[in-house]
């Protein structure tokens, strides 16, 4: 049922589109992390099975590119996708958020799956729409959130699409 709720999400957010080249950014939150002290932790049992679940809810969605931040949690969350896609996951700073510019570009008309944070994640969205405070961090407790952000031109012409897996 989650999966044709995307399939139909996915749709609808690309249609307008369709005369254009339309670049498509999945966006989510890592999956939980595990509480051990450490700075850089990995998932935690329940996020292991929501990378599962992120990879087993985008296997037949064509994926061109996918991006993670340096941290163990993010990249944990990318991994199991990116095995089933024979993609390598990418590293991206998000404190340079003119880099989105760059993948929007090498991209162009093509899905990309982009993993952050609680707050990298919004910045991210309010970049690609150019609404700079619309989409606040999200709670520390928030990790099932899926975002499909449909962008023509940066800033200017985008849809978003919010889901929860």
């Amino acid at each position: 049922m989650n999966r044709l709720i995307f399939i139909v999400a996915l749709y609808a957010s690309t249609a307008a589109f369709a005369q254009q080249q339309v670049t498509t950014f999945i966006l989510v939150r890592h999956a939980e992390k595990g509480n051990d002290g450490i700075s850089d932790p990995d998932l935690s049992n329940a996020g292991k099975l929501r990378a599962e679940s992120l990879s087993k809810l985008l296997a037949k969605t064509k994926v061109d590119a996918i991006y993670s931040t340096s941290f163990k949690r993010t990249r944990s969350t990318a991994t199991p996708l990116a095995m089933a896609k024979h993609l390598t996951v990418e590293s991206y700073n998000p404190s340079k958020l003119e880099e989105i510019d760059a993948i929007i570009q090498k991209f162009k008309g093509g899905t990309v799956l982009v993993v952050g944070h609680s707050n990298t994640t919004p910045a991210f969205i309010n970049y690609l729409t150019g609404h700079k405070d619309e989409y606040p961090a999200f709670d520390d407790s928030e990790y099932g959130d899926l975002i499909i952000v449909s962008v023509n031109e940066r800033g200017k012409d985008s849809k978003v699409t919010w889901l929860s897996f």
